[in-house]
């Protein structure tokens, strides 16, 4: 059971909490000689709760733009939608009369739901309704719409909510718990089960059910719109828009612009031009994993004018710099057969010391993979192993938009270092084969896509013996032997 952080609303409890905020800063590490220091002044279990709550609201800073005035759980923060993605969902809502979000947790969409309903005065009253079996999650969702100054647009019940009549309700948002304590549950399984909430839109037609990104697209019924919504590169949600709701099969979104891609209705895959597959060219584009999983990865080719890399791979590929939202674009430093020996070569040679090692389509251990080719260098690359023409490939790239004062971003291996674009922005061509192949070309001989690159200089044949003093050069050694 939550313990009610409410006890931190009273005269002591703000007192408490204040007091918290100023021993610990922004940065917590010394929790327990805080607490210690706390319990010499308040009750134990109220120092406890201080403690436990201003963590919890230095956390919720990446959700909330007021998490330092919220309340919170720690389940309920867990569970609970950022401001950022409640708010694009919101949007949908805005004109619908009466809401009702259901297992509406400590309230981060019921404020965007109520913020949805405009600002214009007079204020209508308990537009949205709250409904959590929770007391505790139903009264923290209240107090945080307050904190966003939408109180005296909600109004709370604690029930089961298979047990509210939804008469009079305009539109419902559900976002039913996908967890039992510390236990998450199968993409799929839910409490409500996923069949009852589907079954609401037979009460309500407008219907918004919010789900795990890992929803199997079986359970996705016809006429219901799914959208996949990533913040960033990070895949967050799947949403399930009834069809009083929908305007499109499919929608990958990308927050926080908001850039969305969809299949339009009449448009299914299989009446589209095909995609046509061939092997890597100067650029490589690695999609969203909001349109991976949107099943849009051939619309984004389409609409690009790239190319898929294999014909069950998520790569595309195209012969000209592409800026998109929709996928990451990195530029081909080196493009073969995978063979772990010949790439660690190379990456010796290119000096690349940092790697964001990506693997689609082919099995592996990525740490093992990293061990295995002992990066050493000032530099730093995109290594990618994937499949080509159903063959294991490799590429060695750069992320055009890469900051090269910046480490790699979520890449706990990854050092400072200077991004090994810059070398190739130095020179005039766009696509660097490598100065000698990592293996044959089984395109054999031909002309390539990118202008030809001299081989490096041959090494005299007295550097070895230059670096070594008082060593036979070996053309006299053989000169001895025979």
């Amino acid at each position: 059971m939550n313990e009610n952080p409410a006890v931190l609303l009273s005269p002591l409890g703000r007192e408490a909490l204040t007091r918290a905020a100023e021993l610990l800063g922004d940065a917590p590490g010394s929790e327990l000689a805080v607490a210690a220091a706390l319990r010499r002044e308040y009750p134990a279990s109220l120092a406890a709760a201080a403690v436990a709550q201003h963590e919890l609201r230095l956390a919720a800073r990446g959700k909330f733009s007021r998490a330092m005035e919220m309340l919170f759980t720690r389940g309920g923060y867990e569970q609970s939608s950022s401001e950022t993605i409640a708010r694009h969902r919101a949007a949908r809502f805005a004109g619908a009369r009466r809401i009702a979000d259901l297992c509406c947790g400590i309230g981060g969409d019921l404020i965007a739901l109520a913020a949805a309903q405009g600002t214009t005065a007079p204020r209508p009253a308990a537009t949205v309704l709250a409904v959590d079996r929770d007391e505790i999650h139903a009264g923290l969702a209240i107090h945080n719409a307050g904190v966003y100054g939408e109180a005296d647009r909600v109004r709370a019940c604690v029930a089961d909510v298979r047990d509210i009549a939804l008469d009079g309700v305009d539109a419902v948002f559900i976002d039913p718990a996908r967890r039992a304590g510390t236990h998450r549950f199968p993409a799929g399984v839910s409490e409500p089960p996923l069949d009852w909430c589907l079954a609401l839109a037979g009460q309500v037609p407008a219907v918004c059910v919010k789900a795990a990104p890992g929803l199997p697209a079986e359970l996705i019924p016809p006429g219901w719109e799914a959208e996949f919504i990533a913040d960033g590169r990070d895949l967050k949600e799947a949403v399930l828009w009834s069809p009083g709701f929908a305007t499109a099969p499919r929608r990958a979104t990308i927050l926080p612009a908001g850039d969305t891609l969809t299949r339009a209705p009449g448009e299914p895959g299989g009446h589209a031009d095909p995609v046509d597959v061939s092997e890597p060219g100067e650029y490589l584009l690695d999609p969203s994993p909001a349109v991976t999983r949107a099943g849009l990865v051939e619309d984004l080719a389409r609409l690009l004018g790239a190319r898929k890399i294999d014909a069950r791979i998520a790569f595309l590929t195209a012969d000209r710099e592409v800026t998109t939202p929709f996928a990451r674009t990195l530029r081909v430093i080196e493009s073969a057969p995978w063979n772990e020996k010949r790439f660690a070569a190379r990456l010796r040679e290119l000096g690349v010391g940092a790697a964001d090692i990506r693997r689609r389509g082919l099995a592996g251990d990525v740490d093992q993979i990293r061990r295995h080719l002992k990066l050493t260098g000032p530099h730093r690359a995109t290594v990618v192993l994937t499949r080509v023409n159903d063959k294991p490939w490799g590429l060695i790239c750069t992320d055009i938009r890469t900051d090269p004062s910046a480490a790699l971003a979520n890449d706990p291996h990854s050092a400072p270092s200077t991004d090994l674009g810059q070398l190739l922005n130095a020179s005039s061509h766009h696509f660097c084969p490598p100065s000698r192949p990592i293996c044959p070309d089984p395109r054999g001989p031909g002309p390539r896509s990118g202008p030809a690159v001299p081989a490096p200089a041959p090494r005299p044949a007295s550097s070895r013996a230059a670096r070594c003093p008082g060593r036979t050069p070996p053309a006299q050694r053989a000169a001895r032997r025979r």
